[in-house]
């Protein structure tokens, strides 16, 4: 391959790489031109682009896009499925499990899911969930729901994936899905304020009787009393 396509490629997919949030890598050892096909033509359904990609080309784009995380994941024949942001990462996951099942030759290896490295067990997982819409449902049951279906939540088996599923949320909203938040808990009523009892006031005192006045002698003048 001449090194002007080979750097082509490298730079398409750090483009792809930088772009995608979610991607599975598999092991497509074994299958046939038509097998790949038909799995590409599914995948196409639930938004997500299946391509092989040669693993030293890809470890380039890897190391130069920051998906250091994949690096591990490219021994062997390599296929990746890059999910677009508006694809469905459970139908993606749930496609790759039944090619894998009916075939008895696709590997899934294991990926990325909203930008954090997710292992084989947790691929297998994600292909256990409910479709997107019974998923979304159940959600929004349960943002509206009892604490205790919220608890019950994070105690269920796929409690791994409970950040997945906030995650889930996050791109909802951004998708312009409303989900309706939690009701706020009621603020308990204010206890009533015991009236205070009047005070009895004391009765006023009796005013100080006054003195009467003494009476004052007359003065008598002179002539008075020559008279």
């Amino acid at each position: 391959m001449l090194k002007a396509k080979k750097e082509q490629i490298v730079a398409e997919l750090v483009e792809q790489l930088r772009a995608t949030q979610s991607l599975i890598v598999t092991d497509y050892r074994g299958l046939t031109m038509k097998e790949i096909d038909d799995l590409r033509t599914r995948l196409l359904e639930h938004g997500a682009r299946y391509q092989v990609v040669k693993n030293t080309l890809t470890r380039r784009a890897a190391e130069e896009a920051g998906a250091v995380a994949l690096l591990a994941l490219l021994e062997g024949p390599s296929a990746i499925a890059f999910i677009e942001s508006d694809g469905d990462p459970v139908a993606v996951a749930k496609a790759l499990a039944d090619a894998a099942r009916t075939t008895r030759i696709l590997a899934v290896r294991g990926g990325l899911l909203e930008g954090q490295p997710v292992g084989e067990e947790d691929v297998r997982n994600l292909a256990t969930l409910p479709p997107r819409e019974v998923l979304q449902a159940q959600l929004v049951g349960a943002l509206q729901g009892p604490l205790a279906m919220i608890v019950g939540i994070f105690n269920a088996p796929l409690r791994d994936l409970v950040s997945v599923l906030d995650q889930r949320i996050e791109q909802l909203k951004s998708q312009g899905e409303a989900v309706p938040e939690a009701p706020a808990a009621e603020e308990p009523a204010p206890e009533p304020v015991a009236e205070a009892e009047p005070v009895a006031e004391a009765p006023p005192e009796p005013a100080a009787e006054e003195a009467p006045e003494e009476p004052h002698e007359t003065e008598t003048t002179e002539e008075e009393e020559e008279s």
